[in-house]
């Protein structure tokens, strides 16, 4: 796949021997599309204002547009009109906030991403079997605070493969590991790695926590950065995905990589010297960011990008419950 531009250039021999790679998959994935698209139908159906705690998704630009459509983003539920309509992010709640809806009568809509509910069912299970949960994951993320208030008495946050040097259980104790959907699949598994060694009877989830998105664009991002001199990761800061896709990128054998919001960010001192420019996106970006960040490039000289593909994305999920019923009692499909 190539990107038409517009604008045919007489190429030189120093842009002959430019080239840029531009990852697939990269950008939105199925759960940040429902959660963006929830909002999005709420405004239509309801009217504005329709609240939503905390930022839907990890991208500014996707936030500003949806403020400007109506939605009104807060940090917690005691700044919601009591009775309003509000969404839970993509990044899932704990318990304590549903039963704080239900006491104020909020309308709620969950928008939080299927695979971070499962990490939640699972977190109920273990802690009702009895295990001391040991939840891989940064602290202070909604989706680590979310899951964590499931069983909050027997959940140990583990941050760092270093942290593992100072848990300490008896031999009989019953462990558990579960992870944060959005890290690194590389560091988290040498987390995992490290626990086992420690505590040999760990317990494993039924399946991979790291979530689909997260995985493959780590693997796309291999790809194209393993011999890329600049490797560009659109995402906004709090992105934890997008972050790590430039950790990913540099242990990759990139010899640069940043992360931008936006094409007005770039610097065009990083390309000084760079032959190969590799491109990609964090799982909540939309891709018209990309595309103006390959603008970008053409216009400083680099040929069109050839795009890198190393998986097919095909899982959708539908519309959260409460919305799809309100949907189509109005006659909408």
């Amino acid at each position: 796949m190539s990107i038409d531009l517009g604008n045919p250039r007489v190429l030189s021999p120093d842009d002959a021997e430019r080239q840029v790679l531009l990852a697939d998959p990269r950008g939105y994935c199925a759960g940040v599309d429902r959660a963006v698209v929830t909002v999005e139908e709420a405004l239509d159906l309801y009217g504005a204002p329709v609240y939503v705690r905390k930022q839907i998704v990890h991208n500014k630009h996707v936030v500003s547009n949806l403020e400007k459509r109506g939605a009104i983003f807060v940090e917690e539920l005691d700044e919601v009109p009591v009775g309003a309509t509000v969404v839970f992010s993509a990044h899932g709640v704990s318990p304590a906030v549903h039963r704080q809806a239900a006491e104020r009568e909020l309308k709620t809509i969950d928008a939080t991403c299927p695979l971070v509910t499962k990490v939640h069912r699972e977190a109920v299970r273990f802690a009702r079997e009895g295990y001391t949960i040991l939840l891989i994951g940064h602290a202070g993320h909604e989706e680590v605070e979310g899951t964590a208030g499931e069983a909050p008495e027997q959940t140990v946050l583990v941050e760092h493969p270093d942290d593992v040097d100072r848990l300490d259980f008896p031999a009989d104790a019953k462990l558990a590991w579960l992870s944060q959907t959005t890290l690194s699949v590389d560091e988290t598994m040498e987390t995992v790695r490290r626990l086992r060694a420690k505590f040999p009877q760990l317990e494993d989830p039924p399946s991979d926590d790291i979530c689909y998105a997260t995985q493959n664009r780590q693997v796309a991002v291999k790809e194209i950065g393993a011999t890329a001199d600049l490797v560009i990761v659109v995402g906004s800061a709090n992105s934890s995905n997008s972050v790590r896709l430039v950790e990913v990128a540099l242990e990759a054998g990139a010899k640069a990589s940043y992360r931008i919001d936006d094409v007005t960010e770039l610097d065009e001192a990083w390309l000084d010297g760079v032959r190969t420019v590799s491109v990609t996106s964090g799982a909540s970006v939309p891709d018209h960011l990309v595309q103006e960040v390959l603008a970008y490039l053409a216009d400083k000289g680099y040929p069109d990008a050839r795009a890198v593909q190393t998986a097919e994305e095909t899982l959708a999920f539908s519309l959260p419950k409460e919305l799809h019923r309100d949907l189509k009692a109005a006659g909408r499909p």
